[in-house]
């Protein structure tokens, strides 16, 4: 998704990227969620430490230089259209989870998608107050499950009368 032509300044740009990443992200738990039951599955995990330490270092380079400065690190590499990929590794903790103790394994996925969720509402509302609309991309993910049981339940219904 290509949102250059929101950018108006370096700390709209940096809120964009974790709304990206936090999108990427939540894509890969909500994989983590689903391909419980899928023979020779690992789950993944983006590194959110790394991003972080990323965010950071833009954020002093902005403070002291007024510029944006992003720089690829091992899982997170940048394009010149302003655009990053982000790399996926193995989640060791939550495969050790999932092999033995699956209910403790989707705890900590739903965890991590509570957690994911907050993060992206608050760099949305971040946009929001710096008047940047949000609304046709970000994704509210309790709203979509909520909406796809209510349409699953009614397929369902009315495949059964």
């Amino acid at each position: 998704m290509n949102l250059l032509p929101l950018v108006n300044d370096n700390i709209t740009e940096l809120l964009i990227k974790i709304i990206e990443f936090t999108q990427i992200r939540q894509k890969t738990l909500i994989q983590n969620i689903k391909s419980i039951h899928s023979s020779g599955f690992v789950p993944k995990d983006l590194r959110v430490d790394e991003f972080c330490n990323l965010m950071n270092n833009a954020i002093n380079e902005h403070i002291q230089n007024q510029r944006l400065v992003l720089r690829d690190t091992e899982n997170i590499k940048f394009s010149i259209s302003s655009s990053f990929e982000v790399k996926p590794m193995i989640d060791e903790y939550a495969k050790e989870l999932l092999e033995e103790k699956r209910d403790e394994y989707l705890e900590l996925q739903i965890n991590k998608l509570l957690e994911n969720s907050l993060n992206q509402r608050i760099a949305a509302e971040l946009l929001k107050q710096r008047n940047v609309s949000t609304d046709y991309w970000t994704i509210d993910y309790c709203e979509q499950v909520t909406k796809n049981k209510r349409i699953d339940n009614n397929h369902t219904q009315n495949r059964s009368l």
